[in-house]
């Protein structure tokens, strides 16, 4: 019984990363499509190299996210936790990428893992996870969005003599290297929480033991997520490359890069799990409102905010649930 559950939870955990990929291609690509500076099917193979290179840069991220928010899970009672947390995650990402609202993997399953755990009796890390992971997650928005206004500020200033033509030219050339640095960045921080998924599944399961990922599930995850990846996300990229802000290429380029910066300082300098939706938004909206209260759609803008605002609470609720329908059938 618990090989089967092992073996049900890891392949929930692969399908988690299938569509992490799917959903989150639009947050690599969308500003680069929406600018012209790559055409869709460039951005998408960009964006499933970038990824699946990047997913084995972030493997200290694993062990953030497999020992400081939940105690560890152990045998059948936690595959069932782990289980339902995934459950919640994969059908809240296909819920929101059918609506095209770019919500983030990363807060759906942290919402899935806290509800289903409460649920199961698996202690939670408060304290750890405050520090470790809820903090870094609420404040890497709010350094996007400054980071990038700024730049975009000093792009400006930079160009404020020179030809427009030139400028976009320039800077469609440099978004080529900023949306695979973006993705490259979106794969080192996303992998690894379907490899901690996996990794808590092996450890209840008396399967593994110590720090180390074992290469296998870090292969899997990046092949899965890379797979996604290469589906394509058109839904979102809509949403974030045309119906946030409008963009064009030093914009794309600011906010790229930007975001990109936010999610190697934090994946690489200091293990922080961090959302790549949360903070690409977050710097499309600080290069929309340098051109005034009109450079950004609004509404748009609070549709997104209600939906990263339900998502740990709908993904909590939905793995209570079925931690505790399953517990009580085993």
């Amino acid at each position: 019984m618990e090989v089967l559950g092992l073996g049900l939870v890891v392949a929930l955990a692969l399908a988690f990363a299938v569509t992490n990929g799917v959903k989150d291609t639009g947050n690599a690509i969308a500003t680069s499509v929406a600018s012209r500076a790559l055409t869709p099917l460039v951005a998408v193979r960009t964006a499933t190299v970038a990824n699946l290179v990047g997913a084995f840069l972030g493997l200290g991220i694993v062990e953030v996210l497999s020992d400081e928010i939940v105690a560890q899970p152990t045998g059948t009672g936690g595959l069932v936790v782990i289980g339902s947390a995934l459950a919640a995650t994969i059908v809240w990402n296909l819920l929101t990428w059918w609506q095209g609202l770019p919500t983030s993997s990363t807060h759906a399953m942290i919402g899935g893992l806290v509800g289903a755990a409460l649920v199961g009796g698996v202690p939670v890390l408060w304290e750890r996870f405050t520090v470790s992971v809820l903090l870094p997650l609420l404040l890497s928005p709010v350094v996007g969005f400054l980071l990038a206004y700024a730049v975009l500020h000093l792009v400006m200033r930079v160009c404020r003599h020179r030809r427009p033509d030139r400028v976009d030219r320039g800077f469609r050339v440099l978004q080529t290297g900023s949306a695979a640095t973006l993705a490259l960045g979106h794969g080192l921080q996303d992998a690894p929480k379907a490899m901690a998924f996996m990794v808590l599944a092996l450890e209840a399961a008396g399967r593994h033991s110590g720090e180390q990922v074992p290469f296998w599930v870090a292969a899997a995850a990046a092949v899965a997520l890379a797979l996604g990846t290469s589906l394509g996300g058109w839904r979102i990229v809509r949403t974030l490359g045309r119906g946030l802000a409008r963009v064009d290429p030093p914009r794309g380029f600011a906010a790229e890069s930007t975001a990109a910066a936010v999610l190697y300082v934090g994946g690489l300098g200091f293990s922080m799990p961090l959302s790549t939706t949360h903070t690409i938004a977050a710097a499309l909206t600080g290069v929309g409102v340098v051109r005034g209260r009109h450079g950004v759609r609004w509404r748009v803008f609070n549709d997104i905010a209600a939906a990263w605002l339900l998502t740990v609470p709908a993904t909590g609720v939905m793995a209570a649930l079925l931690a505790w329908g399953l517990g009580a059938l085993l």
